[in-house]
Formats: C-alpha cells, sequence, structure tokens
C-alpha cells in the first residue's frame, strides 16, 4: 500500500484569519491526504520544525497580511538549510499577480488565491507533491 502524503498546513506570521487555511486542510483531509495543520501565529521556524518532526511531504502556506514575499521565502530558506529545499511549498490568500513571478522564482510551486476551485488545488496537489520516503 503506498504511503498517505502528508501536507501542513501553516499560517505564517501574525495574519488572525484562518478560515481558508482550515477550509483547505479540511478539503486536503476528506481526499484522503494527512493533515498537519499548525494553527495561527506561527513562525516560518515553528513551521519548518513541525514539517520535521511530522515527516510531512509538502505544506502549503497561507496568508493574508501582505507580508507574503518575506515570510514565504523565510519558509523556503529555512527548508533548504535543513536540507528539504526539493519539498514541495504553496501557498494561498490574498497574493497580488505582481507577486507570484517572484514567488514562482524562489521555489513556491502554486499559488491559489480566494476563489480558486478546490478540485484545482487538488489537482496540483496530486501532480506536484511525492512521497519523500
Amino acid at each position: 500500500m503506498p504511503k498517505k502524503l502528508r501536507i501542513l498546513v501553516g499560517k505564517p506570521g501574525l495574519d488572525g484569519h484562518d478560515r481558508g487555511a482550515r477550509i483547505i486542510a479540511r478539503m486536503l483531509r476528506d481526499a484522503g491526504y494527512e493533515v498537519i495543520y499548525t494553527g495561527l501565529h506561527q513562525t516560518p521556524e515553528m513551521i519548518v520544525s513541525t514539517a520535521l518532526q511530522e515527516d510531512v511531504d509538502a505544506i502549503g502556506l497561507s496568508i493574508l497580511s501582505g507580508a507574503h514575499n518575506t515570510l514565504f521565502k523565510k519558509v523556503v530558506d529555512l527548508l533548504k538549510e535543513k536540507g528539504l529545499g526539493d519539498m514541495t511549498v504553496f501557498g494561498g490568500g490574498i497574493i497580488p499577480e505582481e507577486d507570484r513571478a517572484y514567488l514562482n522564482s524562489i521555489g513556491v510551486k502554486g499559488i491559489f488565491t480566494p476563489g480558486t476551485s478546490l478540485e484545482t488545488i487538488l489537482g496540483f496537489i496530486k501532480k506536484e507533491v511525492k512521497p519523500r520516503i
């Protein structure tokens, strides 16, 4: 039996709204994935530490505060420092079109904004996320 993918859903920074992250976490769980949701107000260090401890295959980050360029980059950089630079990182939230190319260039493989269908996100997961072990 193949390993069930483990996906961490994280809320970096001081953003206090997690409805979208909880919807994504529930959708992933309902689709058969194991989901670890870190909760609100996580630092990039906390998110990466949890990813290591939980042996996840991917990290989904949700942010509405506008600090996505800084916080997503910090998560990606920390993953590289820990030898996990090949882990799939994707993000969602209020992310302007002009910031998406930058995020892709630093290693964020998918960006999903409000209104993205759950089917689109699941399609991305099926295509991009592979078991790490």
